[in-house]
């Protein structure tokens, strides 16, 4: 009986801790709801004011930032999405996945413009060039790719990291 009454108080303070306001300050705008499971990555981009997201139902979403509206729904993935980026000029999409490639995608139309293959394990980390010519990919098979985001050629692997590339970013310069 004490278990269940401990238990009981847990779960009580559980709630309480979910339910709690957010920091003042913050005011909530939109809860986006479209995924059908948990989603792995989020990036605003601030010229065209939009989110995209992506999520382990296999798919990316563009939502406009403004009125929380989904936009497009770019399918093409057989599962878990777990990076997205978008290129500098706009147009292009990025994602990782757990098929071990990244898709590029056109923005505008939800098209896919080319799957680029090479990792050997799941793709979690993507991110463009400052100028946008050059991708990156990051993948649980220690390795980063670096390819190029116009024509797909692969460049580069990088090899050396003693475990899974989780974050890839370039400098501005």
């Amino acid at each position: 009986m004490a278990k269940r009454k401990r238990a009981k108080k847990r779960a009580k303070a559980g709630s309480q801790t979910e339910a709690s306001p957010l920091p003042p300050g913050v005011t909530l705008l939109h809860t986006l709801a479209g995924h059908s499971s948990a989603v792995m990555s989020v990036v605003f981009i601030s010229q065209s004011g939009t989110l995209v997201s992506g999520g382990r139902d296999s798919t990316v979403k563009l939502w406009e930032a403004d009125t929380g509206r989904l936009l497009r729904t770019f399918e093409g993935h057989t599962e878990s999405v777990y990076n997205v980026a978008f290129s500098p000029q706009g147009g292009t999409l990025a994602s990782g996945n757990a098929n071990n490639t990244v898709k590029l995608w056109d923005a505008d139309t939800g098209r896919v413009l080319r799957t680029l293959e090479g990792h050997t394990s799941t793709v979690v980390s993507v991110a463009f060039s400052a100028q946008g010519k050059m991708l990156a990919s990051g993948s649980v098979d220690n390795t980063v790719k670096l390819w190029n985001a116009d024509t797909g050629r692969l460049l580069r692997t990088l090899e050396g990291h003693t475990g899974r590339v989780d974050a890839i970013a370039f400098s501005p310069d």
